[in-house]
C-alpha cells in the first residue's frame, strides 16, 4: 500500500514539474530582448551570426531559454542617435532592453552631461513602458584627459544609482585593448572577444529574465 502511495506521489510531482516546465517554455517564447547599441552590438567586422545579440541568443538556447533577441545596433550611433531611434526600436515591445551606448560619444568628445541626459531619457522612457533595462557601462580612454575620463566614467554609476535598473559595469570587460580578442583597430571585438563578452554578461542576463518572469506572474 505504501509503495503504491509513493508511486502516486512521484507521478504527481513529475506531472507538476512537467507543467511548470511547459509554462516556463511558453513564457520564454513570448519574451523579447532588444539590444540597443552601436557597432559593438551591430556586428561590425563580423558576420551577423557572430554579433553580440546573435551569440547571446545562442547561449540562452544552449541553456534551454528560448527567448527572442533583437539586434538594434547601428554602427557609429551615439546616445543622441539611440534616443532618436528609441520609439522605432520599442515597436517590437521588448520585455528587456540591453543598453550599450556611449562609446562613440566618448570618441567624439561629446559633453558627458549630454550623454548622460540622452541615456537618462532612454531609460525613463523604457521604464515608463514597463521595460526592464540593463545598462552596460563604458569607459573613456586615458587619451581623452583626466577630467573628461572622470566625468564620462561617472555617467553610468550615476544612472545606476538613480533608477531601478540592472547594471553591468563595463561592456568590454576583459576584452578591451586585448589584441587577441579584438580586430586590427583594437576597438571592435572579434568573434572570440564577443564570445567572452557573452560569457561574462550571461549570468546577469539570465537573472534578469527570471526576475522579469516572476514579476509578470
Amino acid at each position: 500500500m505504501l509503495k503504491k502511495i509513493l508511486i502516486i506521489i512521484n507521478i504527481n510531482i513529475f506531472f507538476v514539474m512537467f507543467l511548470l516546465l511547459i509554462s516556463y517554455q511558453k513564457a520564454y517564447a513570448e519574451m523579447v530582448i532588444t539590444v540597443l547599441g552601436d557597432s559593438l552590438v551591430s556586428g561590425y567586422g563580423v558576420t551577423m551570426q557572430n554579433s553580440f545579440p546573435s551569440l547571446l541568443q545562442k547561449e540562452l538556447l544552449k541553456n534551454n531559454v528560448d527567448v527572442k533577441v533583437i539586434n538594434a545596433g547601428l554602427s557609429g550611433d551615439t546616445s543622441a542617435g539611440g534616443l532618436e531611434r528609441l520609439e522605432w526600436v520599442l515597436q517590437d515591445n521588448p520585455n528587456i532592453l540591453i543598453l550599450v551606448l556611449g562609446s562613440n560619444d566618448m570618441l567624439r568628445g561629446v559633453n558627458p552631461e549630454s550623454t548622460k541626459k540622452n541615456l537618462e531619457a532612454i531609460i525613463t522612457k523604457s521604464i515608463g513602458r514597463n521595460i526592464t533595462v540593463l545598462l552596460c557601462g563604458m569607459k573613456s580612454g586615458n587619451n581623452m584627459g583626466k577630467s573628461y575620463k572622470e566625468k564620462f566614467d561617472a555617467i553610468y554609476i550615476s544612472l545606476k544609482n538613480r533608477y531601478p535598473i540592472y547594471f553591468y559595469p563595463f561592456f568590454l570587460d576583459g576584452v578591451a585593448l586585448n589584441p587577441t580578442l579584438n580586430q586590427d583597430d583594437l576597438m571592435h571585438p572579434n568573434k572570440s572577444g564577443i564570445k567572452l563578452i557573452v560569457k561574462n554578461i550571461y549570468p546577469i542576463v539570465s537573472n534578469i529574465i527570471e526576475d522579469t518572469l516572476k514579476r509578470s506572474d
